[in-house]
């Protein structure tokens, strides 16, 4: 179609047709053939030539629409962009391709009504151009300046969906107008039709991922919805602080020491953890598995038993179900409390769990201690710990946008006292204060209102806690069969090795059931180790369950107790020793292993020591009557009991030169002439076999094993150096020979050889 052509088309009105219709005003007034000569029609001009003509299609091509990236935003980014024009303007030319939007007739071009084919152009006003154009927002991208190892795909295309998110309509209707009129060569859709995510996409492809944040935000601006703004800088420094203390505490709980020493071999926490067996109901009481004696349940509790994990604490449908902000983890000396905590701790670094948690900070008391004898304000004490948390503001520790998750372990090593009902009411974290006031309105909720805690500690922190914290206690068991084996394992490289020292644990009964605890199993694979460098790898392993016990309870009453009190006196560490050892003996002659609090009548002084500081001890609630709780004590194990009081009756006798079987001791002579070293565990022996029971089996196992050398050496410090001793090792082993020769207690026979053994005599098992 030619120029003539369209113009003639285009004199035809609309809807009309060449045969049907007469020209324009034809059906008002009919043609009079008279008036011909009365109009004078020039003659058609030829049209101008203005060159191709933009409405004409013969010479277009179809082009397939690009593909769009792959995987990420990356490849359409607007480093890709600016540097093209870049070379653009610098070369004159560009080989990228520019699209032009083509305007319509009646926007570019005027029909002259004096003259159909004269086609006149518009030249819009001045003022009117200035009044349509924009003045874009300089994008600033220092490429000299390391991106942010936290500004990924991810994060910023969810940034951006949020603050959109909460736009109104009519809001989110002129932020997409501002991008149409400002980037109209980004944005060539009708904006009408782009949803939300439509838009991300479209600024995340063309721009990189700093400048995707700079046009949101102004574009926020423009329309004056302060809020979001604020709202787009609080997710950008989150996202940064978040980042970088990940990276912080991937680097400190990495690595857990497998060794006892705190300086030992460290080695990946994932290669050495294993499951431990956790529950969501307490106050279950202490392990009462035995090889020879049925304890009865010390605990009241009936509750069916429902396994978790620490992963599940503060899981975004946990949460959503208890409503709940503290959680408190409890359980024995040496059950696996930190080390539950650092596997949670490590998987919200490494973002394995608890996404939802925009912050978690471990406060450990341990690391606390260097706090309690002075002042000082909470955001302080993180921002030590933890200095990438200088970027936060005081509003984000408190805003309800952030998820913010602490962590107190170890709260029974706080040497201060927790008073809920009379400490100050605190609620600004930049106010110095004692830590006896921050933890408690830590717990108290009055501090990170907004946050949830969860603490760890020993049983007799649970009755401390106040009831309407709104607190859910959990409790940690330790290790199960299978996990037993698996840590041994994991334990121990060599796996020869590690089958040796798991049969080792599997030929006694009982050091199979005391490997429950996670303590008792490092303590176990640590010895054998430890023989197997010194004397070679056919080393024999040791076969005295004494010798085991005393390491663990010097373990818990001098290197695990330091984290919670000074070293005690050689003087005041034995009168402990023999007053839990005396109350030990007590109970075991009546066949207990429970006592309530408020009996320790004569063990005033020492349930501090025993229960917080050491841990020898377990405390627990029991009901006794409908809504009447009552704190119950035990031993964390009732051969732990047994070991104690075997220990009471050696140190009187070693030390004193007292028999504590001797039913008569009366008159100065009496007391005044020590018996021989032998008659103690001649009258043990005899007293054993007395009970048909059994309940005195394991006591007599462990005074023999006192006796031996090895053991001695452990106990040096208990021993008064004035006190004189000699061997009763041979003259001991001739009595309880002599005693399964006779055959008179067939039923105890088993256990006097288990005696033996103790002793460390050999060929023990021969007889």
């Amino acid at each position: 179609m030619d120029d003539s052509e369209l113009f003639e088309d285009m004199a035809t009105p609309s809807g009309s047709s060449d045969g049907d219709a007469p020209a324009s005003g034809g059906s008002e007034y009919p043609e009079d053939e008279e008036d011909d000569g009365l109009y004078y029609i020039p003659p058609r001009r030829p049209s101008l030539d203005l060159g191709p003509d933009p409405m004409d299609t013969s010479e277009w091509h179809y082009v397939d629409q690009a593909l769009s990236p792959a995987l990420s935003y990356h490849s359409m980014s607007s480093d890709y962009i600016e540097c093209s024009a870049e070379m653009a303007d610098e070369n004159g030319f560009s080989t990228s391709v520019h699209l032009e939007r083509l305007d319509s007739y009646s926007s570019s071009y005027s029909l002259d009504s004096d003259d159909c084919e004269k086609r006149t152009q518009k030249v819009q006003d001045k003022d009117d151009t200035a009044s349509e154009t924009f003045i874009l927002p300089e994008l600033i991208e220092d490429f000299s300046e390391p991106v942010h190892p936290s500004l990924t795909v991810a994060f910023v295309f969810k940034a951006i969906c949020k603050v959109l998110g909460r736009l109104k309509d009519l809001e989110f209707k002129r932020f997409k107008k501002i991008l149409w009129q400002r980037y109209p060569q980004t944005f060539n859709t009708p904006f009408e039709s782009m949803d939300m995510v439509d838009v991300v996409d479209r600024v995340l492809e063309c721009y990189s991922l700093r400048v995707s944040i700079q046009i949101v935000r102004c574009a926020l601006v423009d329309i004056e919805v302060y809020r979001m703004v604020d709202f787009l800088d609080t997710l950008c420094i989150h996202n940064e602080v978040r980042h970088d203390l990940c990276q912080t505490l991937k680097e400190k709980y990495n690595t857990v020491c497998i060794d006892l020493n705190p300086e030992g071999e460290k080695r990946p926490l994932d290669d050495v953890y294993t499951n431990l067996y956790m529950t969501r109901e307490n106050n279950n009481g202490p392990n009462i598995e035995h090889e020879v004696l049925t304890i009865g349940k010390l605990s009241t509790n009936n509750e069916g038993e429902t396994r978790m994990s620490p992963g599940e604490i503060f899981d975004e449908e946990w949460v959503k179900d208890n409503y709940v902000s503290i959680a408190l983890i409890n359980g024995a000396a040496g059950s696996g409390k930190s080390m539950a905590v650092r596997r949670l701790i490590l998987d919200w670094a490494e973002g394995k769990s608890h996404e939802h948690v925009t912050f978690l900070f471990p406060l450990f008391v341990r690391d606390l201690k260097k706090y309690e004898d002075s002042e000082i304000s909470l955001v302080e004490i993180i921002e030590t710990l933890y200095p990438e948390t200088k970027k936060l503001r005081t509003s984000d520790y408190t805003s309800s946008e952030s998820v913010m998750v602490i962590v107190i372990d170890g709260l029974d090593e706080h040497s201060g006292k927790l008073d809920f009902e009379n400490t100050e009411i605190m609620t600004d974290l930049e106010t110095p204060k004692n830590l006896n006031v921050i933890l408690v309105n830590i717990i108290r909720g009055r501090l990170l209102y907004h946050s949830r805690v969860l603490l760890t500690s020993r049983p007799q922190m649970r009755p401390v806690i106040p009831w309407d914290t709104h607190h859910m206690v959990f409790e940690v068991r330790g290790f199960c069969d299978p996990e037993k084996d698996e840590y041994f394992k994991k334990k121990i490289k060599d796996p020869s090795q590690a089958a040796q020292v798991i049969e080792y644990v599997n030929s006694s009964k009982t050091l199979r059931i005391m490997c429950h605890l996670p303590l008792f199993c490092s303590l176990v694979a640590e010895e054998c180790l430890r023989i197997k460098t010194e004397r070679g790898p056919q080393a024999e392993l040791p076969t005295s369950l004494t010798y085991m016990y005393t390491k663990l309870m010097l373990l818990l009453m001098r290197q695990l107790r330091r984290f919670r009190a000074p070293d005690l006196p050689p003087n005041e560490e034995l009168e402990f020793i023999m007053s839990l050892g005396k109350l030990a003996f007590n109970l075991l002659e009546k066949g207990k292993f429970r006592i309530t609090k408020i009996s320790w009548k004569d063990c005033k002084g020492i349930d501090k020591e025993a229960i917080t500081r050491t841990g020898l001890c377990y405390q627990f609630l029991i009901s006794l009557h409908v809504l009447y709780h009552e704190v119950a004590v035990s031993f964390i194990h009732a051969t732990m009991q047994e070991y104690l009081a075997s220990l009471y009756v050696f140190l009187s006798f070693r030390n004193q030169g007292k028999n504590i079987f001797e039913q008569q001791q009366k008159g100065k002579l009496s007391r005044m002439l020590r018996s021989k070293n032998m008659e103690v565990f001649k009258s043990a022996v005899e007293r054993s076999l007395l009970c048909e029971d059994g309940k005195l089996d394991f006591f007599l196992r462990f005074l023999c094993g006192m006796a031996n050398k090895k053991n001695m050496e452990l106990l040096q410090t208990f021993f008064i150096p004035s006190a004189k001793w000699t061997s009763v090792i041979e003259e001991t082993d001739a009595h309880i020979r002599k005693r399964i020769a006779e055959n008179q207690f067939p039923a105890r026979n088993d256990n006097l050889k288990h005696c033996l053994v103790e002793l460390g005599v050999q060929q023990a098992a021969s007889i």
